[in-house]
């Protein structure tokens, strides 16, 4: 450990210890104020070349003023290294646990995030700052643990259409038979690799947009919103036999308009590719007091209730079949968690009993 490093320790230990001295001084020269002055004025009240009152001096000879004077002058020089010992050594000892907070803080940062303080008893101001850095190091643990599942992951994700459309193309490269419907076909089917890898893309960018944070927040109407996204996937629940219905009132909430029409688009994108043939999906929006609530219920495979929790990690899927219409990529719930909790929204979900989920994400009332 470098002296810069240690110079900080010394200074504050320095203090502390000082400013104990000066206390430790101040009541020493109280106490032989309290003693000397009383002694000193029975002194001055006997007459001269008469000994004190017995009450005061006993059988010997008494104190005068200028023994005593000496006496409390030569127990204040006394006093001051005594001082100065004791409040090192008070300090040392305050400052002994925060000495090990430290060292073991930077050893956790500059190795591993595995380590923890772990301050037993007693407790005190600095054990409670031990249990908080102890929980600081918890949660980035999990975020770069979170973090590097999620580059691993999305790595995977871009890699594999990538690496099916190289396998198209040299296929229909390396046929010499190849007339130009062939090749028709493999441009389509590239085209539908491009397609996926683009909204694939598209939803990273909207996850990281909304994990940044807020850039604009508008007044804005969530049955507006969600009349919207419902009119442009009609059709497409109408081709798989998905009921859509609508129970919209008026819920008037502030954010960024591009987000929540996201959240809401990935919602019933979500209810639509995860559900049975004939299958319903029911949305709604209200307001109750200061809370506007978009809730959303589908049919579908059982979920289990253990997995709910799961499925709003990126690139999670509770079973392959899920992949309703091929175009699933795991990010979806994951977009409405990171979305509401841009929002400072509530995000309630559960799995219904007869299959599917009921999500309810409740935001603030634009006053």
């Amino acid at each position: 450990m470098t002296s810069a490093q240690q110079l900080p320790r010394r200074s504050l230990q320095t203090r502390l210890a000082l400013a104990y001295a000066a206390g430790i001084y101040a009541t020493g020269v109280f106490v032989l104020v309290c003693v000397a002055v009383p002694l000193a004025g029975v002194q001055s009240t006997n007459p001269a070349g008469h000994r004190s009152s017995g009450a005061i001096t006993g059988t010997g000879n008494g104190i005068d003023l200028p023994r005593l004077l000496t006496g409390s002058a030569v127990a204040l020089v006394l006093l001051v290294p005594v001082a100065l010992a004791l409040g090192w050594f008070v300090a040392g000892r305050f400052l002994h646990p925060l000495r090990a907070i430290t060292a073991t803080a930077t050893a956790i940062s500059a190795s591993d995030l595995h380590r923890r303080l772990g301050l037993g008893e007693p407790t005190d101001e600095l054990t409670e700052l031990g249990h908080i850095l102890d929980d600081l190091f918890a949660r980035l643990q999990a975020s770069f643990d979170a973090q590097r599942h999620f580059v691993a992951n999305a790595s995977h994700e871009l890699r594999t259409p990538l690496a099916g459309l190289r396998t198209l193309l040299e296929v229909a490269l390396a046929d010499p038979d190849a007339d130009a419907d062939t090749l028709r076909s493999a441009c389509w089917e590239a085209l539908d690799l491009g397609g996926h890898q683009e909204r694939l893309v598209s939803a990273l960018l909207v996850l990281a947009t909304s994990e940044r944070g807020l850039s604009r927040r508008d007044t804005l109407d969530l049955a507006d919103l969600v009349e919207g996204v419902l009119a442009a996937r009609r059709g497409q629940a109408t081709e798989r036999g998905i009921d859509l219905a609508a129970h919209l009132a008026p819920a008037v909430t502030a954010g960024d308009p591009r987000l929540i029409e996201s959240l809401v688009a990935n919602l019933v994108d979500n209810a639509i590719r995860h559900n049975h043939p004939d299958g319903h999906v029911t949305i709604a929006t209200r307001t109750s007091g200061t809370r506007v609530t978009l809730t959303i219920a589908n049919s579908g495979p059982a979920v289990p209730g253990d997995q709910v929790e799961r499925l709003f990690h990126p690139f999670q899927k509770l079973a392959p079949d899920r992949h309703g219409g091929g175009d699933g990529h795991g990010l979806g719930l994951a977009i409405v968690r990171a979305v509401a909790e841009a929002h400072r929204a509530t995000l309630t979900t559960s799995a219904r009993p007869e299959g599917g989920l009921s999500i309810a994400v409740r935001f603030a009332h634009a006053r």
